[in-house]
């Protein structure tokens, strides 16, 4: 378990931060970088079984504000061009090119994907709303020269 002393709290301590407002974003295309790689399990499901999954955090820049996007990378083979679009979306992968994916170098890499917003009902039956990936746009330099977003 990784532990940063820094961010522990003792019982008496003062509080101050509210958090961060959640921001939903206009679907269209922006730029994100990448904040976060966790490894894990996916349970499975009626057309995918049991397997490794990675979930991604990436930090999105808008005119709205900065909000963080977390999506999973299901490491199976028929989901294979989605993980091909990520690397590529990164700059690490090219099209029709062999990659052996390097889990290390993702945190801090830049990108660009189609967002929207999903629906989802939670707990309580209300219909919520959340910034989604819709699809990853191939690595160009040329995204990142001007404003973030």
């Amino acid at each position: 378990m990784i532990e940063n002393k820094d961010m522990l709290m003792d019982w008496n301590d003062s509080i101050e931060t509210d958090g961060q407002e959640y921001i939903l974003l206009p679907e269209g295309d922006y730029n994100f970088t990448v904040t976060n790689f966790e490894r894990g399990r996916f349970n499975g499901g009626a057309k995918v079984p049991a397997c490794n999954k990675a979930t991604i955090t990436v930090q999105v820049e808008a005119k709205e504000g900065t909000t963080s996007v977390k999506f999973d990378l299901i490491l199976y083979r028929t989901l294979e061009w989605r993980i091909s679009a990520f690397f590529r979306s990164i700059g690490q992968k090219k099209h029709g090119e062999k990659l052996t994916m390097d889990w290390n170098k993702v945190i801090g890499s830049k990108g660009r994907a189609h967002f929207k917003q999903r629906s989802y009902t939670n707990q309580n039956g209300e219909e919520k709303f959340i910034n989604d990936v819709d699809r990853f746009i191939d690595y160009n330099e040329d995204f990142f020269d001007d404003l973030p977003f």
